[in-house]
């Protein structure tokens, strides 16, 4: 089989490692891929927006199946131009895209499916919005409505930090048509869980949970990022919550799309809250989360491949869906002064020891030689039998790998262990 994934960062890359995996595979090309995926899949200088550039080379080469990664181009409608022309693909159809897409759809979907989320008003114009930040409560959380490269939430913390948000957004346009409309919403307290979900429409069977690390800084200090490292499963996320989330949250969701003649096929992203009334949906994403995608794909003990083939042609019921009873940690490895300002362009080594375990976000090929190019550059990612030693796994195997300006968190997985009460 020839297979197409759009896409170029590490999620991207866990995806590749993984269907590379199925005897069947004969190729795989990754569209536009990175320099440091060029090992496991050959390089297509396409960009995951380019539709109808997709579309073409998919034929020419003759593809026989699609994974569409990213949400751009899943909300730009990839996956129906794709099959429209007879090329299965993984991911959902546009009109179901847009649960990640547009939050206020989401949001709107939630209140009237009775799905548990935080209270939220709407608004079309900065004064109405700033009118209701001189009353609502404090913390709040401004949401721009559409896609932001996951930045385009701020947790305001006073009623000045409240207003310049809806004036950064709303009027400003930091993130351009996406701040049209703004969601304000209830700020939510309790511990995070991410839990991915392949779905073909009818049937839902959940991944491992995960715990991403959004902050830059150690002590979760700093700036969002859109990830700086994730542990699998998370500790928070047991098995009668996993079920209260099945029966109130999963299927409720996947229901209401329906409904909404928006079936949806792919993977579906759930972005949790345990708070103290039970777990709340914080956000939902329309496709595979960065990075936790790099801890929970390693502990997939099924064939990936067949999974997306059945989830796509509706079959995922007679489809085994089985992960390691283990524990993984990623580390993310980034460029120092992100997600701000950074340099990049500095070589890459990393033992060959290493190879295996390393998913790479952002680099380049110049001169056979591995160069930094993004701010998230790679994540480094462990599988053991505890959380203690997946830990300390991935911190040993981050030590081999090398390059200028270096920089990543020390803490990831710490605040997982705390709430094992230290045990390993």
């Amino acid at each position: 089989m020839k297979i197409m994934v759009v896409g170029g960062g590490g999620r991207e890359h866990a995806i590749i490692k993984s269907i590379k995996k199925n005897k069947n595979v004969k190729e795989i090309f990754a569209l536009p891929g990175n320099g440091g995926m060029a090992e496991d899949a050959t390089l297509v200088p396409i960009g995951a927006k380019d539709i109808p550039a997709i579309v073409e080379f998919a034929l020419k080469e003759k593809i026989d199946y699609a994974v569409v990664a990213p949400d751009d181009p899943l909300v730009l409608g990839c996956v129906d131009a794709l099959e429209k022309v007879g090329i299965p693909s993984f991911g959902p159809r546009a009109n179901a895209a847009i649960i990640e897409g547009s939050k206020v759809f989401s949001k709107n979907l939630m209140k009237k499916y009775g799905i548990p989320t935080a209270a939220y008003e709407v608004f079309d114009n900065a004064a109405a919005a700033l009118e209701y930040v001189d009353s609502c409560p404090i913390p709040t959380v401004i949401k721009a409505d559409g896609l932001a490269l996951g930045k385009g939430v701020i947790i305001a913390t006073d009623r000045d930090m409240a207003k310049d948000a809806v004036h950064s957004i709303m009027e400003d346009k930091k993130f351009g048509e996406s701040g049209n409309n703004i969601v304000i919403e209830e700020f939510l307290e309790g511990p995070e869980v991410s839990v991915l979900a392949f779905t073909d429409g009818k049937c839902v069977r959940p991944m491992v949970s995960s715990m991403d690390h959004k902050r830059a800084l150690d002590n979760d200090m700093g700036l969002n990022t859109g990830g700086m490292g994730t542990v699998a499963p998370n500790p928070y996320y047991t098995e009668a919550i996993a079920e209260e989330c099945m029966e109130r949250i999963f299927l409720p969701t996947i229901k209401a799309m329906c409904a909404e003649g928006r079936e949806f096929r792919g993977c579906l992203y759930f972005g949790l809250m345990l708070t103290k009334d039970g777990p709340k949906v914080i956000e939902y994403n329309c496709r595979f989360g960065d990075p936790e995608t790099q801890v929970v794909l390693p502990l997939l003990e099924s064939d990936l491949l067949e999974i997306m083939m059945a989830t796509s042609s509706g079959n995922l019921e007679k489809c085994e869906v089985k992960f390691a009873s283990r524990n993984a940690c990623c580390v993310i490895m980034a460029s120092k002064g992100y997600p701000e300002a950074y340099e990049k362009g500095y070589e890459i080594v990393m033992d060959e020891s290493v190879k295996d375990s390393v998913f790479v976000a952002g680099a380049s090929i110049k001169d056979e030689r591995l160069l930094t190019a993004g701010g998230r550059v790679l994540g480094v990612t462990a599988v053991e039998d505890s959380l203690g030693e997946a830990i300390e796994s991935a911190y040993r195997k981050v030590e081999c790998v090398r390059f200028e300006n270096a920089y990543y968190r020390r803490d990831i997985g710490a605040k997982a262990m705390a709430a094992l009460g230290g045990k390993n």
